[in-house]
């Protein structure tokens, strides 16, 4: 793997338990999202990739795709999403590389990416790598954490928290953990070719003592009621954003596979993908292993 050009750090998921993680009182979250994304994601396609996809949260929601990608850099989530949804024939399960993704330009209808992108320190690079893979007018479904969120807002006036919600750049509050300006964010997106459709604020009730009081499903309906509108102004932690991707500078081609490598395409085969400068990266069944390279 020596010709391979150096990448930014990534957050790797490969020692957690991304499931517990969800079952530790997150349900209202998890509904609020689902609520999210049923109102921005188109029904119906013909072929959708989740990028950072963990152990397949939300893929119930793709019903309406023939093909399914489940993408994600650790193996042990991809095993994860495997299990929970190999039964159903139209999955295929994707260990790769955000800023390395191993498909041809224009593969995708649609391509979803929910808390993924607050881990990712070269934004512009994986929103380019991401508009070249979805087709011309293909939608991008992109969930970022709100650096302008209200709670942040009045830490910062009391003097409870140094770092400025309002100035726009991008804020590391932990390693490879980033909050985002929605200005930062949107001039980002469309440097990178999309065009916003529409916008959704999301966990506008995330607070301990609401979480409490009021049922999941009853919390997440409410905020439901309000993610529309609650975009005009973007106070929640959580926002998500409907992008259409414009033309793009390389033509369609045919196939699916790329080589992260040599980004040249690459035939699938029974038991690796390989490409023409010899790289082969692994394939068991549905799940391929395409960034670890024979």
């Amino acid at each position: 793997m020596s010709d391979a050009p150096a990448l930014p750090p990534i957050c790797d998921y490969e020692e957690t338990d991304y499931e517990a993680f969800w079952r530790a009182g997150r349900a209202y979250e998890d509904l609020a999202e689902r609520i999210a994304l049923r109102a921005l994601l188109p029904p119906r396609g013909r072929r959708l990739v989740e990028i950072g996809a963990g152990f397949g949260r939300l893929a119930d929601l793709y019903a309406g795709y023939e093909e399914v990608y489940l993408l994600d850099y650790a193996r042990s989530q991809v095993e994860a999403a495997r299990r929970r949804w190999g039964h159903d024939p139209r999955f295929r399960f994707v260990i790769g590389d955000l800023y390395r993704l191993p498909f041809i330009p224009g593969s995708f209808d649609t391509i979803v990416m929910v808390r993924v992108i607050h881990h990712v320190r070269d934004v512009p690079r994986a929103l380019r790598e991401i508009h070249e893979v979805l087709r011309p007018g293909g939608v991008f479904i992109l969930e970022f954490a709100n650096k302008r969120n209200l709670k942040a807002i009045l830490r910062y006036v009391v003097g409870a928290q140094s770092w400025s919600p309002f100035s726009p750049e991008p804020v590391e509050f932990a390693p490879l953990h980033f909050d985002f300006h929605p200005a930062w964010m949107r001039a980002r997106l469309e440097e990178a070719g999309f065009r916003i459709q529409r916008e959704r604020a999301v966990s506008h009730f995330r607070h301990p003592w609401l979480k409490r009081l009021i049922p999941a499903p009853a919390l997440a309906r409410m905020d439901g009621w309000v993610q529309g509108i609650g975009a005009l102004w973007k106070l929640t932690p959580s926002l998500f954003i409907r992008a259409e991707a414009g033309p793009s500078a390389r033509p369609t081609e045919e196939g699916l596979w790329r080589c992260p490598l040599c980004r040249r395409p690459a035939r699938e085969e029974e038991t690796a993908v390989v490409c023409p400068e010899g790289h082969r990266w692994p394939r068991e069944g549905p799940l391929y292993r395409m960034r670890e390279g024979i």
